[in-house]
């Protein structure tokens, strides 16, 4: 299956840059996966689709102000350095600005040595190795030194850093925001979840296959990249109940999406508590055994998300969705619009 077929046009004014000032003013598509149909909303209407006895699961992963600005301790020259997962104690994975001036036992220093690093090895896409050095809490000293890891096709400034954060993020350890779940406020989760909507969280923390493109020319080429994740055995519990009641279990996100279809496809449908990593690449094609239905934002031409929502509403269905959302000026990415696939 060939990469190009999931390309649309997108004009680049499209690309929201900045955050509504009302996280539930975004608008909303609804697409039917079966059939195609397609309906314009707004998202604060969402609990007009959401009914009794559904569950809507969440990433409740929280992102890392993981952009770090430094200097080589050798030549004074400055390094970009974006962290990605850490590895084991204070060795981190990471990805590197410019890569070709870091090589091992390069040590770079942050905030006038309030932390340092040194590279402890090269992989391919500017992926480096470091392992830090610092006195007290490494998240007190990356929260005074760090700025939140916007994605590259974002070029404003973020005035409010909590806009790139769900109103639900917990678990410290994103590379970046399951944006998905950006539009949603306390007050909404609190509205649906008084419609007798169940809400659960899993955890999935962002990683460096959010930033790489897809480089081969057939989608069965592309490898992903590996993502840590959680499931309570609360959450599990709560979700075998909901499907035994014949309820729906909708994900809020592909990476909420990407974490259920892991556990239930190692479990014949069913849901237990566990943590793992994750390299799932869902496209068309695949068999969904965890999820009816997800919300999701606009994602990028030819990128492995836009292959994920096409394996669940189909690529003709999508790719029209798509289309109408250009002819109606919808917000493309992080920051902008969402879709109701269901």
């Amino acid at each position: 299956m060939k990469v190009d077929l999931f390309d649309f046009h997108l004009p680049e004014e499209l690309i929201a840059q900045v955050p509504l000032k009302k996280r539930t003013d975004s608008r909303l598509m609804v697409l039917n996966k079966e059939t195609g149909d397609i309906q314009h909303e707004v998202f604060r209407n969402i609990t007009k689709y959401l009914r009794e006895g559904d569950c809507l699961v969440l990433n409740d992963t929280k992102v890392l102000p993981a952009r770090l600005f430094g200097v080589k301790t050798d030549t004074g020259a400055k390094i970009e350095v974006l962290l990605l997962k850490q590895l084991e104690g204070d060795e981190w994975e990471t990805l590197v600005k410019p890569a070709k001036r870091v090589k091992e036992g390069t040590v770079v220093e942050f905030g006038d040595g309030l932390l340092t690093a040194v590279c402890t090895g090269e992989s391919d896409h500017g992926g480096r190795t470091f392992e830090f050095k610092y006195e007290g809490i490494f998240y007190e000293i990356l929260d005074q030194l760090g700025q939140m890891p916007l994605p590259p096709y974002i070029k404003e400034q973020l005035d409010d850093q909590d806009r790139y954060q769900t109103v639900y993020a917990k678990e410290p350890g994103s590379a970046a925001a399951p944006t998905a779940g950006l539009h949603f406020t306390e007050e909404l989760l609190q509205e649906i979840a008084g419609m007798g909507v169940h809400i659960a969280f899993i955890t999935l923390h962002v990683g460096l296959g959010t930033f790489r493109p897809v480089s081969a020319d057939d989608v069965e080429g592309h490898d992903m990249h590996a993502e840590f994740y959680i499931m309570t055995d609360e959450t599990a519990t709560l979700l075998n109940k909901v499907r035994k009641s014949g309820g729906r279990i909708l994900t809020v996100g592909t990476t909420s999406t990407r974490t259920l279809e892991t556990i239930a496809h190692a479990n014949n449908g069913q849901f237990l508590g566990c943590s793992g990593w994750t390299d799932i690449f869902i496209y068309p094609g695949y068999e969904f055994k965890g999820i009816d239905g997800m919300i999701t934002n606009f994602h990028l031409p030819k990128s492995t998300l836009i292959m994920l929502v096409s394996a669940l509403a189909s690529r003709e269905h999508i790719l029209h969705a798509y289309n109408t959302a250009v002819e109606e000026k919808y917000r493309f990415f992080s920051f902008g619009d969402a879709m109701f696939i269901v």
